[in-house]
């Protein structure tokens, strides 16, 4: 089986991102991977990350921008999909979790 290579984005990768590679790392066929946009991150997204992924989820539009503006052309094979998730939560957030798991299942299997 060929696990789908999945990274998770927000802005400093301290709430959002790895609350979704937490909940999603322990599904079969998936690996995962969290990073985030800004120069505080807790681990900022590199072209590593970029070219490693099948996969990347935004939370929000503004970061699927900084990703157009940083890594432009490097883009064009990858499904990018943005999850529109506010800044509203924090890590493993119950409503948080809930969110993620409906919005990201409209472009995987997520198991129940």
């Amino acid at each position: 089986m060929i696990n789908i290579k999945i990274l998770f984005i927000c802005s400093r990768n301290k709430w959002r991102s790895p609350t979704a590679e937490k909940i999603f790392h322990k599904y079969n066929g998936y690996d995962v991977r969290s990073a985030g946009t800004e120069d505080g991150a807790r681990i900022k997204v590199t072209s590593g990350h970029i070219g490693w992924a099948d996969l990347i989820f935004v939370m929000e539009k503004k970061h699927l921008s900084r990703l157009k503006h940083k890594f432009g052309s490097t883009l064009n094979e990858k499904q990018i999909c943005n999850l529109d998730i506010p800044d509203d939560y924090g890590y493993m957030d119950e409503e948080l979790i809930e969110i993620l798991k409906a919005r990201v299942s409209e472009y995987i299997d997520v198991p129940e």
